[in-house]
Order: C-alpha cells, then sequence, then structure tokens
C-alpha cells in the first residue's frame, strides 16, 4: 500500500544507481564503499581512464601531451573528493579490494536508511588516507591508468 503524503501524493519510492556503471540497481542490492576504497583500486582507474569520455585524454597524456595529463589530474580530483559513500553494483564489486560481506551490510544499512547512511571512514579520500597513499593512488591515476588500452588505440 502506497503512503500518501499531505496532499494525496504518493510517497517517493527509493532507487539507486551504481555510482560507476550508473545501471539501475534493486532495493536491497550493491554494495556500499568508501571514496577512499573507490579511489584505491588501480583497476577502476583502468576502467574510468579508458571509458569513450576519458579515452582522448588518455591517448593524449601517453603522446606526452600536457593537456591529456591536466585532464586526468582533473577527473581524479574530482573523484578523490566525493564526500558521500559509493553504492556499487554485482557487475564491479571485484574491481575493488575489500571485505564484501561489511560492504554488502553497509548496503543494507543504506537502503534501510534510503541513502542516509554513512559508513566510518567515508568523507573525500585525502581526508582518510595517510599522505603517502593518496599520493601513490593518484600517481597510478594521472600517470599509469590506461596504459594498455592507450597503446593499443595509438
Amino acid at each position: 500500500m502506497a503512503l500518501l503524503g499531505f496532499f494525496g501524493k504518493k510517497k517517493k519510492e527509493f532507487k539507486a544507481f551504481c555510482n560507476v556503471t550508473h545501471e539501475p540497481l534493486e532495493k536491497g542490492f550493491g554494495y556500499l564503499l568508501t571514496t577512499a576504497q573507490v579511489i584505491s583500486s588501480k583497476k577502476y582507474w583502468d576502467l574510468i581512464m579508458t571509458e569513450p569520455e576519458t579515452l582522448s585524454y588518455t591517448i593524449s597524456h601517453f603522446n606526452n601531451q600536457p593537456g591529456g595529463t591536466q585532464m586526468r589530474h582533473m577527473i581524479f580530483e574530482k573523484y578523490a573528493s566525493v564526500n558521500k559513500p559509493w553504492i556499487v553494483s554485482d557487475s564491479v564489486i571485484n574491481y575493488f579490494e575489500v571485505d564484501k560481506i561489511q560492504a554488502r551490510n553497509s548496503a543494507q544499512k543504506w537502503w534501510e536508511s534510503e541513502g542516509n547512511y554513512v559508513p566510518e571512514a567515508s568523507g573525500p579520500a585525502v581526508q582518510q588516507l595517510d599522505g603517502s597513499s593518496f599520493n601513490d593512488f593518484k600517481e597510478y591515476a594521472v600517470l599509469e591508468a590506461g596504459r594498455v588500452k592507450a597503446s593499443s588505440r595509438k
């Protein structure tokens, strides 16, 4: 039975989409990750830096064009600064080296709270990782991610 609001409107059903693939998620499914967990994945960066929207920057970067490198830096900063937790689908969870049971349990809490649950260590990655680790992930994302795919596209 639908709940009726103040003016007889139905309560809007809470829906979610994977923050990586943008595919819709069925209620109760998915995994909840922190930004630090997301940006710590080389597989994730290889995926992101070779998507159709970013591949040209990656190719430019590996052809020693500063504009491509600068754009890759901006892409890294955009993702690394996400304050909210990430809900991700079954199709991409293996890109991340995380405790899947814990991530699934966090997702359940997130669904129950209609997206308001925030796990510990959420927030921008620079605030959650030590400086050395953060810089290592940044260096990989900006300087190395997607090298194999970009090399095959030259």
